[in-house]
C-alpha cells in the first residue's frame, strides 16, 4: 500500500498521507515522497490549490518514534533532518494555496507541518499539540518561525514548554487554526468553490511577497532546530521521555 496519496483534478491536487495504522506518523520515506509531490505540484502551470490531509483515524502523528528508536548515529539524523527542512520549505514557499484538512490529531511535525500551509481547516473532534517536550525535544519542521507568525514569542514559548494538546476550538481561540467545521469534506469544498471565483494569481503574488520577506528566517530557524534537536537527542530527559512513551508512563524529568 504506498503510503502517500497523490491525484490532481480540475486544478485542484490533493496530497494524502496514507499510513492510517501509525496515524500517518512521517517515515524518512514518506518525506522523501512528500518532497517529490510538493515539486510536482510546485511546478505544475495548471494547479491552483493543493489539499494535504491524512487517511483514517489521525492527521499526522509526528515523526514515527519507532524510526527514531533505530535512528543511527548523527549522519543519519543529519540527513533526515535535512529532508524535513526540505519538505516544509518547499510547502511553505511554495506558488500555490495551500489547505491542511485536518481530522483526528495533528501532534508534533504533523502540527509544524499543518501550520506551515496558507489555510488550516479542522474538524471539530480534531487534536492538535506541540507536544515534542514530552520526550524532551523542541519542535521541529520550523515549529518555532511558524508558531511565532501564529501567535507572537510569547505565547509560542507557552505552548511549547507545556506541550498541552489542544481542542479544535482551543486552537480557533488562539487563532492557530482558520475554521472548525462539523462537516469538513463540505467545507474543504466550499473554500475550493470559492478559490476557483478569485484571481488565484494574485492571492500567489502576495503570498510569493511574504515568503521571500521570511524565507530565510525560516531557514535559520530549521538550521536552529537541527542542531537544538541533535543536542536534545543526548539528554538524559529525552531517553526518559522515550522510555517512558514506549512504556505508556508519565516521564520522570530531572533536568538532565
Amino acid at each position: 500500500m504506498a503510503d502517500l496519496l497523490f491525484s490532481v483534478e480540475d486544478s485542484i491536487a490533493r496530497i494524502t498521507l496514507n499510513r492510517p495504522e501509525r496515524m500517518n506518523a512521517f517515515s524518512e520515506e514518506m518525506i522523501n515522497k512528500w518532497i517529490e509531490a510538493l515539486e510536482t505540484v510546485r511546478d505544475s502551470d495548471e494547479i491552483r490549490a493543493v489539499i494535504v490531509s491524512g487517511n483514517g483515524r489521525g492527521f499526522c502523528a509526528g515523526g514515527d518514534i519507532k524510526e527514531m528508536l533505530q535512528m543511527a548515529g548523527e549522519e543519519q539524523f543529519s540527513t533526515v533532518m535535512d529532508q524535513i527542512n526540505e519538505f516544509i520549505t518547499t510547502l511553505y514557499c511554495m506558488p500555490n494555496i495551500t489547505i491542511a484538512a485536518i481530522e483526528g490529531p495533528a501532534a508534533g511535525l504533523g502540527f509544524s507541518f499543518a501550520l506551515a500551509a496558507d489555510f488550516i481547516i479542522c474538524d471539530q473532534y480534531s487534536k492538535l499539540a506541540m507536544n515534542f517536550i514530552g520526550i524532551g525535544l523542541v519542535p521541529d519542521g520550523g515549529g518555532h518561525f511558524l508558531l511565532q507568525e501564529k501567535i507572537g514569542v510569547h505565547e509560542a514559548k507557552k505552548l511549547i514548554w507545556e506541550g498541552k494538546v489542544l481542542t479544535a476550538h482551543e486552537a480557533l481561540e488562539l487563532k492557530l487554526v482558520d475554521e472548525v467545521t462539523a462537516n469538513l469534506q463540505e467545507k474543504i469544498a466550499n473554500v475550493i468553490e470559492k478559490l476557483q471565483q478569485k484571481p488565484v494569481k494574485a492571492m500567489v503574488k502576495t503570498k510569493e511577497i511574504y515568503s521571500k520577506i521570511n524565507q530565510g528566517k525560516l531557514k535559520e530557524t530549521l538550521a536552529l532546530e537541527k542542531q537544538a534537536q541533535w543536542e536534545m537527542r543526548q539528554t538524559k530527559d529525552h531517553q526518559e521521555g522515550i522510555k517512558a512513551f514506549v512504556e505508556k508512563r508519565t516521564p520522570i524529568f530531572t533536568g538532565e
